[in-house]
């Protein structure tokens, strides 16, 4: 019952909302829908796979036992741990192209004025999808730790004995011991990251001119418009890319 009441009931009022064919002929002649598309791609094409190799990179330096690293350690999962309303508006103010910290800076050292750095749409949501890399970084990177403090410290010792360098070490054990597992932590950080609503939102609004939005932050900007079936005709269209995700991992995780 439970489930009934949370999970299908929402979800198939959604699809009753958008059941009209006309409501998505109408999504797909607003040209704001397939820049979009184009945005979410971005996020998960660019975004995903920068945010993982970084947090690989990342969980190899951390999982060191030196002192000074264990407290760059609590530093760094910070931004993970601090609710996303003051972090990514303090992004916000810092860009701010009039009173911003960031261009005080530029104009003290060169005495010009920095970039509007939130008026250009390629610029914007590039800052966008670092926000987000910023944000969630420390969670997969404490999840790859785990992965890694999982090897066997004397697989380790023994290619060191015979003679395997750093990078011999990660390619033939670290590598293949965690594959699986980066793997699985790639495809949940797409799923999520489809529905990310708050690097976006709270950072550009969906501007300049509605170019930044994707398609968890869409929908907002229907409802903002009173065309409450727009906005889950354009949460219906997210489910062609997170069904195969969901799929093919669950599909691993069953072997």
């Amino acid at each position: 019952m439970v489930f009934l009441v949370f999970v299908l009931y929402p979800v198939a009022y959604g699809f009753w909302l958008a059941r009209d064919p006309q409501t998505y002929v109408r999504l797909f002649d607003d040209p704001i829908f397939p820049r979009s598309v184009v945005n979410t791609l971005a996020f998960l094409i660019v975004g995903i796979n920068l945010k993982m190799m970084v947090a690989l990179a990342l969980s190899g330096f951390l999982v060191q036992t030196r002192a000074w690293i264990r407290w760059l350690s609590l530093l760094f999962i910070l931004p993970w741990a601090v609710p996303s309303i003051p972090t990514i508006l303090s992004f916000r103010f810092m860009l701010n192209p009039e009173w911003g910290i960031i261009n005080s800076v530029i104009f003290k050292l060169t005495g010009d004025d920095g970039p509007n750095w939130l008026n250009d749409p390629t610029l914007a949501l590039s800052l966008a999808v670092m926000v987000h890399i910023w944000k969630s970084l420390p969670f997969w990177t404490l999840i790859l730790i785990a992965g890694r403090l999982a090897i066997p410290g004397e697989i380790y010792e023994a290619a060191a004995v015979d003679g395997a360098a750093k990078w011999q070490s990660f390619r033939y054990i670290t590598w293949p011991s965690m594959q699986t597992l980066y793997l699985t932590c790639t495809i949940i950080s797409m799923i999520w990251t489809l529905g990310d609503f708050n690097s976006v939102y709270l950072l550009t609004g969906g501007g300049p001119a509605d170019l930044t939005h994707v398609l968890a932050t869409l929908g907002i900007r229907y409802l903002r418009l009173d065309a409450v079936d727009l906005s889950m005709a354009a949460i219906v269209c997210a489910l062609p890319l997170v069904l195969p995700l969901v799929f093919f991992m669950m599909k691993r995780l069953s072997k």
